[in-house]
């Protein structure tokens, strides 16, 4: 087999750089296309590289803020471009495709050097500092979000919106519909703190759900991802209030539980975000505060204010803020729903295909058209999810 093109794409090793990369990884190489990847020892151990595709481990130099640890982290980054441009000579990218995280700046730096097209891809909706200092140079800059925060305005004019790329399987749950809810049926409750779990979730959740009004707690079940610390502590919890759980340290077939479930309490990864839009699945968020940039606050901003969503600042995240939120959330007839539709208006499903057409076209003149915002003037005006937006960020 011929391939068409080779592309090269580099991440940082977590999961909200790695899985879209994988993402598009596998698109490309559909295409016809080759791929390598770059990573970092973390991101190596991620399960999903496509069959054939190479990966390549660089030094993650990192500039922090301690001017004590600005030479190692130069020399660290200096080795990762050398590194890169030996692959480079081989390898022959026609472009490099930057998915944010410290592994990715040396590609990106390398492929300057060489003169192949870059382009960077990001998850959050405040863009990160790896993509910060290659903004001036590279050719593109895909975005998961409308409004992005720490842009430079000069470099508005390279942004492309195309979303965040998410698992196949978590397509497919677009097209089913939204559980059957009966007044008296079951309420299957999802709770994820990502993939390493979040302790303040196993401490509050229970108690939460123990203070829902009788009708509504005794039709609960509730399947919980918990830190391995904590899985026996959150156990005993739902023993006590008698409630149906079942807990795991990890999900491997999360899709299908988000699929079976009305309702989602979780942080506010990238990704995270990305496959309750794409599923269409009402959430209760607590951004992580001290993510970088606090981006995870600025991640929930669109899918509260279509009213898919509820946000719960930690500091303010308590059994009985959590128990009153979920309330207004399931009580009204048809809000969880309603809530479920207004996620999926924020769904970009279309995400992985259209981060492909733009690497693709990289290196033409003009570039890939720049995707516009689809108009959702009828999912966010209503007086009604206004206020839903205004009364849940507490």
């Amino acid at each position: 087999m011929s391939f068409t093109k080779h592309y090269v794409l580099a991440a940082g090793g977590t999961g909200g750089h790695m899985i879209p990369a994988y993402a598009l990884a596998k698109e490309l190489v559909s295409r016809g296309h080759r791929v390598a990847l770059i990573t970092d020892e973390r991101g190596e151990k991620i399960p999903g590289m496509v069959d054939d595709g190479q990966a390549h481990i660089l030094p993650a130099g990192r500039i922090t803020k301690d001017p004590r640890g600005w030479l190692s982290g130069a020399r660290a980054i200096m080795k990762g471009r050398s590194m890169a441009l030996q692959l480079y000579k081989t390898f022959e990218p026609s472009a490099v495709i930057g998915f944010g995280g410290y592994p990715a700046f040396p590609a990106l730096l390398a492929a300057n050097r060489n003169k192949i097209p870059t382009i960077v891809h990001e998850q959050n909706a405040v863009l990160g500092r790896v993509n910060r200092l290659a903004a001036r140079t590279v050719n593109a800059i895909a975005t998961s979000y409308p409004d992005i925060l720490k842009l430079k305005p000069k470099h508005v004019h390279k942004v492309h919106l195309v979303g965040n790329p998410v698992r196949e399987e978590v397509i497919a749950l677009r097209d089913e519909p939204y559980p059957p809810l009966a007044e008296e049926g079951i309420f299957r409750v999802l709770v994820t703190g990502g993939s390493q779990g979040a302790t303040i979730l196993s401490d509050i959740v229970p108690d939460a759900l123990a203070m829902l009004p009788v009708h509504l707690r005794r039709r609960l079940q509730v399947t919980q991802q918990c830190r391995e610390q904590d899985i026996e502590k959150v156990r005993a919890k739902y023993l006590e209030h008698d409630i149906p759980a079942e807990l795991a340290t990890y999900l491997p077939d999360l899709p299908q539980r988000l699929g079976w479930s009305h309702l989602v309490i979780s942080r506010a990864g990238a990704s995270t975000i990305a496959e309750l839009t794409t599923a269409g699945r009402p959430a209760i968020l607590i951004p992580l505060p001290i993510a970088t940039d606090d981006h995870q606050s600025y991640n929930v901003k669109e899918m509260v204010a279509a009213g898919g969503a509820r946000a719960i600042a930690q500091p303010h995240f308590t059994a009985k803020e959590l128990a009153k939120q979920m309330q207004k959330m399931a009580l009204g007839p048809g809000a969880l729903e309603n809530a479920a539709r207004f996620a999926r208006k924020c769904g970009r499903p279309d995400a992985v295909g259209d981060l492909a057409d733009l690497v693709e076209s990289i290196g033409t003149s003009p570039l890939s058209k720049t995707l516009k915002v689809k108009d959702q003037s009828n999912s966010l005006a209503t007086s009604g999810r206004e206020a839903l937006a205004q009364d849940n960020v507490g």
